[in-house]
């Protein structure tokens, strides 16, 4: 079960050269154990509205997510509070949220960031 960091999402959506190979062949073998996180949609879409060049269509990321068999994880009270237990590596809450999500949920998060891999727990660079 795998839940994909917000990069990672963006170029699987777009079938985007960037995504690394690795990361392509664990989410096509994870199925339907494929999670994005309702932070990567709220992330999205504060870039969208904060870079006029950041042309993410954000409402068509979400359905399309859905329509290809995506399941979404919300992001819960439990979740916030397992952000205190992370060390202090990485400043930024959307990856801090991710990583929580993926402990407590018990998924392997994927990440092309090498900030966010040097976490320990199930975090897999790729």
């Amino acid at each position: 079960m795998i839940l994909a960091d917000t990069h990672l999402l963006l170029w699987a959506a777009s079938n985007s050269p960037r995504l690394p190979a690795k990361a392509r062949t664990l989410i096509l073998e994870a199925g339907e154990q494929r999670w994005f996180s309702a932070a990567s949609i709220w992330e999205a879409a504060i870039k969208r509205t904060r870079h006029k060049q950041f042309e993410v269509n954000v409402q068509a990321l979400r359905s399309g997510l859905l329509d290809n068999g995506w399941r979404e994880l919300v992001v819960n009270s439990e979740h916030g509070v397992a952000v205190l237990d992370l060390p202090p590596i990485h400043n930024d809450p959307f990856d801090r949220m991710l990583l929580a999500q993926a402990k407590v949920e018990g998924l392997t998060l994927l990440t092309s960031d090498k900030i966010v891999a040097s976490y320990p727990g199930n975090v897999l660079r790729v």
